[in-house]
């Protein structure tokens, strides 16, 4: 028998502590959003009141090719202004995007002791953790997502670790995914006057993470937020949306894509994959590309999956802007730091 989820404890030990998550609270027959899950007005997001972005994505079967140049410069205007794009013909296969959305509903469907068992604080391996929310321990106002999160270490520890309801695909997609992310950093790091060797891109890649995210249905999506503002940390983030949608980017300057502290909807298009900047790219780049705030709408009419690929340096890795820039800008607008005290800020 579910809970009271009007009581915050009993709520929380049902919810996170006994591993039901945000999905088994809607499967007990939620009618209405709980206290705790309600968001301040000013992070509650206005559907209405957001538009569109209405740019095409960005065709990457074009690099390499005649059109080279003028593909390159919508990537590198993409990233220094809002810091979100989408790519089409991309290499990752479009029947593997859609089996990677079938199986991720699958794998939330499961009973919730089978998902139970990669809870922080239980999991049996450091590469995987299930739970819901961000920090749920230390939130004034939860988050209504469920997740699991799965580290890249190498194919053999992938393939012993991970859930095997979800292992083969995700890895697949995270190894179809890499000549992309590869492709998109020597682009903009050629456009920053820095030549990428193969070696410089294996750093800023070195840490790799795929998650599943899931949006239960919601009673009234205008009182929460399926994941509240936030920029990414690492250099480049993939992500797979589903149909429903449901991503808003805050724009950071006046520009070709709107107003300084506007939000547009980053609308699902089919077989494409979203990219975005993260946080140390921009301070690579002394602040040229952006890593925009973001955050997720829920929905009440179907749940709503999306799986990011998360790929950063190693955390000892030492983070500044790179020289060619600062030469170049003439002044440094970040000091250097170390990725892994970065973390426990960001955490």
């Amino acid at each position: 028998m579910a809970p009271s989820f009007d009581d915050g404890n009993s709520l929380f030990n049902f919810v996170v502590r006994d591993g039901n998550g945000v999905k088994g609270m809607v499967d007990s027959g939620l009618s209405t959003v709980p206290q705790a899950y309600m968001q301040p007005p000013i992070e509650r997001i206005d559907k209405d009141r957001a538009r569109k972005h209405g740019h095409p994505p960005i065709d990457l079967s074009k690099l390499g090719g005649p059109e080279h140049d003028e593909v390159a410069k919508q990537i590198v205007r993409a990233a220094e202004n809002l810091g979100f794009f989408q790519v089409v013909n991309h290499g990752v296969p479009v029947d593997l995007l859609e089996s990677l959305k079938d199986t991720a509903h699958d794998f939330f469907s499961l009973p919730a002791e089978k998902k139970a068992v990669y809870r922080d604080d239980v999991s049996p391996t450091p590469l995987v953790k299930y739970g819901t929310s961000f920090v749920p321990q230390k939130e004034k106002a939860l988050e209504w997502k469920d997740y699991i999160s799965m580290q890249y270490t190498n194919d053999a520890e992938a393939l012993q670790h991970w859930p095997e309801e979800i292992r083969d695909v995700s890895l697949e997609y995270l190894r179809t995914s890499m000549s992309m992310v590869r492709k998109l950093l020597q682009v903009l790091l050629e456009n920053l006057g820095v030549k990428p060797e193969d070696s410089m891109i294996d750093v800023l890649v070195d840490k790799k993470m795929v998650n599943m995210n899931y949006y239960p249905t919601c009673p009234n999506p205008d009182l929460t937020v399926g994941v509240g503002r936030h920029s990414d940390m690492g250099t480049l983030t993939i992500l797979l949306q589903d149909g429903i949608g449901g991503l808003y980017v805050k724009i950071e300057d006046d520009s070709e894509f709107g107003k300084k502290g506007e939000w547009v909807e980053i609308p699902p298009v089919p077989s494409a994959l979203v990219i975005n900047v993260g946080d140390m790219l921009q301070v690579l780049s002394n602040g040229k590309y952006k890593s925009a705030e973001h955050r997720v709408r829920t929905t009440s009419t179907k749940s709503r999956v999306s799986i990011p690929i998360f790929t950063m340096p190693n955390a000892t890795a030492k983070i500044a802007p790179l020289p060619e820039v600062v030469e170049k800008d003439g002044n440094t607008l970040y000091k250097e730091f170390v990725l892994a005290d970065y973390m426990k800020n960001f955490f």
